[in-house]
């Protein structure tokens, strides 16, 4: 007989994340909406709602639930703000951000994975991202300044440009650290007096790095 059982792990999934101290339940409720199996590899399906990370396409990954919904709740989004995501990857992480802010611009410097995420996008009816493709660490000057800035690939330090591009009020989260080991999850807050940062939990993700990848 077979099951109409969801598998274990989505079961989990939810519990996991309250568990490990998210708490905003629209940031929950966003994770349990969006169906985290249409953004992995097909042979990692099974294995979509556990809470680790997953490789995908031209040697990236997609980020564990824990770690999307904790990048997420720090940004403290509201539906009129203005997202910049550095790395769109599989377009996880732009779906989630889709459903809780107004707009949203993601740069992805290969070419398959912003064509992919795209297609994954407009599937789901996201239609408040764009996807740009590009290099997210050398921006061009006109796609102006955001509330909120999430940078999803390991920097060294957070580029000069990405600060300046923050509105007054507004948050930027970026992993920084080396790009082979472990990084610090770290939060700039753009207030009238100046920045605030704040280093929150470690991490460990793929490097940021510049320019458009050639094609595959």
């Amino acid at each position: 007989m077979i099951s109409n059982q969801p598998p274990p792990e989505k079961m989990m999934f939810q519990l996991t994340l309250r568990r490990r101290g998210i708490s905003d339940q629209t940031v929950l409720r966003t994770m349990e909406e969006v169906p985290r199996e249409l953004f992995v590899e097909a042979s990692d399906r099974d294995g979509a709602y556990r809470d680790s990370a997953l490789p995908i396409a031209c040697g990236q990954t997609i980020s564990q639930p824990f770690v999307v919904a904790y990048m997420t709740e720090q940004l403290q989004l509201q539906k009129q703000h203005r997202v910049l995501e550095i790395g769109t990857g599989s377009g996880y992480q732009a779906a989630v951000l889709s459903r809780l802010a107004g707009q949203v611009l993601t740069v992805e410097r290969y070419r398959k994975l912003a064509d992919d995420a795209r297609a994954r996008l407009e599937k789901l009816d996201c239609h408040n991202v764009e996807v740009m493709l590009g290099d997210g660490l050398n921006l061009p000057p006109n796609i102006g300044s955001f509330d909120r800035i999430i940078v999803t690939a390991a920097v060294e330090q957070i580029p000069e440009n990405l600060i300046e591009r923050l509105e007054i009020g507004g948050i930027l989260i970026a992993p920084v650290g080396p790009h082979q080991g472990v990084q610090t999850l770290t939060r700039l807050s753009r207030t009238e007096a100046g920045i605030e940062r704040k280093e929150l939990v470690e991490v460990r993700f793929v490097p940021a790095l510049p320019g458009v990848a050639r094609e595959l």
